[in-house]
């Protein structure tokens, strides 16, 4: 990014209409590559940037309306930058919605400390799954297959796994009562599930297990789904 664009006024993203124009038209110019424009382009953007005047004055330059050349060297390629553009705004929105951390993955527990410790010290708002396990034992690969899935589509749970041997208390989680799924939240056992897979059908998928969880209200909604899949179907 050229370094005029870096003497705008910072201002947050606003909302209505004018404000709305006024984010996506700073957008369009700050995502430019003015390194590749002709001469005439950058001079253009150079004196819409207007680097050189105050920062009241630089405000009320974006603010202003467009003239014919800044309209016809904006509207360039917009579809794509519209589409980058949206995608900020999601991800903006959804920061601003989510206060809890996020999440990649399975966590894999080593230790009955480790399990204590991810119970009692996680964020408040965070809901803990964890899945006591053991290898040979009937549904526990397939349980272990569906969590990493829905790791996928919920972010903002943490899932667990934890050796029902490793977790120290091998002799309370017997094989008859494996797999077993305990759900937490901010130290909290919300869901005791033993034996979880008689719940489940003889086949079942990570869906079968979110629509288990999601029956007792353990789960919290989706995000909204990632600019991504957009634009792949909007390309021809």
């Amino acid at each position: 990014m050229s370094d005029n664009m870096s003497d705008l006024p910072e201002t947050p993203t606003q909302t209505g209409p004018k404000g709305v124009i006024n984010d996506w038209r700073r957008f369009k110019l700050e995502s430019m590559d003015q390194e590749s424009l002709p001469a005439a382009k950058r001079e253009l953007l150079r004196q819409m940037s207007s680097p050189s005047r105050p920062k009241d004055d630089a405000r009320a330059n974006i603010n202003r309306k467009m003239s014919v050349q800044e309209y016809e060297l904006l509207k360039e390629e917009d579809e794509g930058c519209l589409k980058k553009y949206r995608k900020r705004c999601m991800q903006d929105m959804h920061e601003k919605l989510s206060f809890g951390p996020r999440f990649e993955g399975v966590h894999e527990l080593d230790s009955g400390e480790a399990f204590l410790e991810v119970i009692e010290k996680e964020h408040y708002s965070t809901v803990v799954v964890v899945h006591i396990y053991k290898v040979g034992v009937k549904g526990c690969e397939e349980i272990n297959s569906c969590l990493d899935c829905l790791a996928l589509e919920y972010p903002t749970v943490k899932f667990c796994r934890i050796d029902a041997v490793a977790s120290g208390a091998s002799e309370r989680f017997s094989d008859e009562v494996l797999p077993t799924l305990l759900v937490y939240k901010a130290g909290e056992l919300l869901g005791n599930f033993l034996a979880c897979t008689q719940h489940l059908t003889e086949e079942f998928f990570a869906t079968d297990v979110e629509a288990f969880l999601n029956s007792y209200g353990l789960l919290p909604e989706k995000e909204l789904p990632g600019m991504e899949d957009e634009e792949e179907n909007d390309v021809e």
